[in-house]
């Protein structure tokens, strides 16, 4: 992928939380009690994974990369939650956000560990 596509599919991933957080509720089946904060976790993995490969082309060294990557999507993730507690029929959640950003640090930490 070249460096643009890499922007816009961290991008259209973006518009794809939103969209989902628009809903006033998701079409997934509570199967266990924390099972939303595991397709937070999820969900901020895969956003964290996309942020690394659209920033890795401006920031060269690791240790920024992967605060920016992190930083980037938790901050998302606090706008996320934000949007959501204007949402009719869903709630904001704390616990949601620190879900986000774990999966986020999680796919950072991932990749610095396999080293790209």
């Amino acid at each position: 992928m070249t460096k643009i596509s890499d922007f816009i599919l961290l991008f259209l991933y973006c518009l794809f939380i939103y969209w989902l957080s628009d809903q006033a509720s998701l079409p997934v089946p509570q199967m266990f009690t924390v099972q939303d904060k595991i397709l937070h976790f999820g969900a901020y993995f895969i956003m964290g994974l996309l942020a690394w490969r659209s920033f890795k082309f401006v920031f060269k060294q690791p240790s920024i990369l992967a605060l920016l990557s992190i930083s980037f999507c938790s901050l998302y993730g606090i706008t996320d939650e934000w949007h959501q507690y204007y949402v009719e029929g869903r709630m904001s959640d704390v616990i949601d956000w620190l879900a986000d950003t774990g999966g986020a640090g999680f796919a950072v930490y991932c990749l610095h560990k396999l080293g790209w």
